[in-house]
């Protein structure tokens, strides 16, 4: 099967590998479509480590079940049977065993193995998924169209909660994520004010576009306070600047898996029990639930598609900022 690796840090290659064979509990999957995450290209930049390359990137996949191997252990759904469509997201295994998993923090355990770091994910013409963390996707969305809910839409919906009942919500770095939990969140009746890097016009008109009462650069403080902030870039420096926008009592939830350093900043922005939190990955009741509602918004996903071939170019576009929304690879069939 054709497949995109990542050999070791800056090096992305086309490669040939054998067709997968599902082992116990793990479906073989034709993938369809897998969207682009920054997290790829983190794990191509090599900020975010591969603990045993070469890897298939990937963790954003749309595909069908054409196998499956045993099934080893009891699951509480029922089984995703040849034919079904199915979306594989970041979290890829968990141990079941440990205080975390025992405790509904599953996104938090120790062995987690993630999708496109851990295991191959879906830059590819197959993979396979443990069926227990895959998911039946909701009809009305094409194969294109949904990719991008399985993670800039699962990490937004959990960071979304992170935020409680924030009426004045703020969004910093407008990509991907921040255009699916823009919807829900005006969906919610909340207000929705959008920060993009500095004289990034076109992404503050997106966020128009999707009802954001305001849109302005992250620089720019907003027209009043903000109850929480979700900062969804990469950027360290955002994390004192949402500090200066909040309420006191107000939270800032930063929601990537890599950020750059935090620069120091002074006690009184932080004091009036204001709070600084992190997101770590994703649990199967946040994709449960999430994966529930989207239809019901309906949230609607802007997705540019690339070939296989082009997935090197969907990175470096997805870097320069070269489009709004998503980026998916689309696989030929």
């Amino acid at each position: 099967m054709r497949a995109i690796q990542i050999e070791r840090p800056g090096a992305l290659c086309s490669v040939e590998l054998p067709e997968p064979t599902p082992g116990p509990n793990q479906l073989l999957v034709r993938v369809h479509a897998c969207g682009v995450c920054r997290t790829d290209l983190h794990l191509l930049d090599g900020e975010v480590e591969i603990p045993r390359p070469p890897i298939v990137p990937g963790h954003q996949i749309v595909g069908t079940v054409i196998g499956r191997g045993d099934r080893a252990e009891a699951s509480e759904t029922e089984p995703l049977e040849p034919g079904t469509r199915v979306g594989i997201p970041w979290l890829g295994w968990t141990c079941g065993r440990c205080r975390y998993c025992l405790s509904g923090r599953e996104n938090l355990c120790d062995l987690a193995r993630f999708t496109g770091r851990d295991i191959d994910g879906g830059f590819a013409e197959l993979t396979l998924g443990d069926e227990r963390y895959c998911f039946a996707l909701p009809e009305g969305y094409s194969d294109l169209e949904v990719a991008p809910l399985l993670c800039a839409g699962l990490i937004g919906y959990r960071a979304l909660g992170m935020t409680g009942e924030a009426e004045r919500l703020g969004l910093y770095g407008f990509g991907s994520s921040a255009h699916i939990i823009a919807q829900v969140a005006r969906f919610q009746g909340r207000r929705v004010f959008a920060f993009t890097r500095p004289g990034d016009e076109a992404g503050q008109t997106s966020a128009r576009e999707l009802d954001a009462e305001w849109a302005g650069d992250s620089l720019t403080a907003p027209p009043e306070e903000l109850d929480a902030a979700i900062i969804f870039a990469s950027a360290g420096e955002l994390v004192p600047t949402a500090l200066r926008a909040l309420v006191k009592g107000g939270i800032v939830v930063c929601a990537g898996i890599h950020m750059s350093d935090i620069p120091s900043f002074p006690y009184d922005i932080l004091w009036g029990e204001r709070t600084v939190r992190s997101v770590a990955n994703l649990t199967r009741q946040d994709a449960r639930e999430f994966l529930d509602l989207a239809p019901r918004v309906p949230v609607r996903t802007d997705v540019h598609p690339y070939s296989l071939e082009d997935a090197g170019r969907a990175l470096e576009d997805l870097r320069a900022g070269r489009f709004q929304g998503a980026a998916v690879i689309e696989i030929d069939r």
